[in-house]
Protein backbone atom coordinates (compact mmCIF):
# COMPACT_ATOMS: atom_id res chain seq x y z
CA UNK A 1 0.00 0.00 0.00
CA UNK A 2 1.06 3.60 -0.51
CA UNK A 3 1.96 5.68 2.01
CA UNK A 4 -0.79 8.30 0.09
CA UNK A 5 -3.33 5.34 0.32
CA UNK A 6 -3.75 5.57 3.71
CA UNK A 7 -4.89 8.92 4.32
CA UNK A 8 -8.09 9.38 4.99
CA UNK A 9 -8.20 5.51 6.25
CA UNK A 10 -10.47 5.06 9.38
CA UNK A 11 -8.42 4.11 12.46
CA UNK A 12 -10.31 1.54 15.35
CA UNK A 13 -9.39 0.76 18.65
CA UNK A 14 -9.43 -2.64 19.56
CA UNK A 15 -12.49 -2.31 21.62
CA UNK A 16 -14.41 -0.80 18.22
CA UNK A 17 -14.22 2.68 18.69
CA UNK A 18 -13.24 4.84 16.21
CA UNK A 19 -11.12 6.96 17.12
CA UNK A 20 -10.30 8.64 14.05
CA UNK A 21 -9.03 9.18 10.14
CA UNK A 22 -4.89 9.33 9.04
CA UNK A 23 -4.35 12.77 8.07
CA UNK A 24 -0.35 12.13 7.48
CA UNK A 25 2.35 10.29 8.60
CA UNK A 26 6.51 10.56 10.20
CA UNK A 27 8.86 8.38 8.30
CA UNK A 28 12.03 7.69 9.94
CA UNK A 29 14.69 8.84 7.03
CA UNK A 30 17.32 6.52 7.71
CA UNK A 31 15.56 3.79 7.26
CA UNK A 32 12.72 4.79 4.98
CA UNK A 33 10.18 3.02 7.43
CA UNK A 34 7.07 5.31 8.80
CA UNK A 35 7.03 5.69 12.73
CA UNK A 36 4.01 7.27 13.03
CA UNK A 37 0.70 8.22 12.21
CA UNK A 38 -1.23 11.55 12.31
CA UNK A 39 -4.87 10.95 12.97
CA UNK A 40 -7.52 13.43 12.95
CA UNK A 41 -9.60 12.76 15.85
CA UNK A 42 -13.47 12.45 15.72
CA UNK A 43 -15.70 14.79 18.23
CA UNK A 44 -16.25 11.49 20.53
CA UNK A 45 -13.00 10.36 20.79
CA UNK A 46 -11.72 14.25 21.00
CA UNK A 47 -14.10 13.97 23.92
CA UNK A 48 -13.19 10.69 25.30
CA UNK A 49 -9.39 11.34 25.40
CA UNK A 50 -10.29 14.61 27.20
CA UNK A 51 -8.71 17.04 25.04
CA UNK A 52 -10.28 20.48 24.90
CA UNK A 53 -11.91 20.67 20.73
CA UNK A 54 -10.28 23.88 18.85
CA UNK A 55 -12.08 26.49 18.12
CA UNK A 56 -12.05 25.52 14.27
CA UNK A 57 -11.51 22.02 12.93
CA UNK A 58 -10.44 19.18 14.90
CA UNK A 59 -7.65 17.65 16.36
CA UNK A 60 -4.58 15.92 15.53
CA UNK A 61 -3.06 13.09 17.60
CA UNK A 62 0.46 11.30 16.37
CA UNK A 63 0.02 7.41 17.06
CA UNK A 64 3.22 5.16 17.04
CA UNK A 65 3.28 2.40 14.20
CA UNK A 66 3.44 -0.13 16.71
CA UNK A 67 -0.07 0.53 18.13
CA UNK A 68 -0.96 -0.79 14.77
CA UNK A 69 -2.44 -4.46 14.76
CA UNK A 70 -3.32 -4.40 11.09
CA UNK A 71 -4.08 -2.51 8.14
CA UNK A 72 -7.08 -3.37 5.71
CA UNK A 73 -10.22 -1.45 4.97
CA UNK A 74 -9.59 0.21 8.14
CA UNK A 75 -6.30 0.55 10.18
CA UNK A 76 -6.93 -1.61 13.62
CA UNK A 77 -5.28 -0.60 16.39
CA UNK A 78 -3.66 -3.57 18.89
CA UNK A 79 -4.85 -0.91 22.18
CA UNK A 80 -8.61 -0.10 23.52
CA UNK A 81 -9.59 3.82 24.12
CA UNK A 82 -8.45 4.01 27.19
CA UNK A 83 -4.77 2.80 26.25
CA UNK A 84 -3.98 6.02 24.61
CA UNK A 85 -4.51 8.99 27.22
CA UNK A 86 -1.28 9.83 26.97
CA UNK A 87 -1.30 10.61 23.53
CA UNK A 88 -0.21 14.13 22.30
CA UNK A 89 -1.50 16.78 20.48
CA UNK A 90 0.27 17.26 16.73
CA UNK A 91 0.81 20.82 16.70
CA UNK A 92 0.31 22.63 13.27
CA UNK A 93 3.39 23.52 11.22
Amino acid sequence: MKVGNMNGMKVITADAFTLGEVDGTHTDTATWQITHLDVELTKEATKELNFKKPRFGSLKVSLPITAVKEVGDVITLNKSLLEFKNLKEVKAE
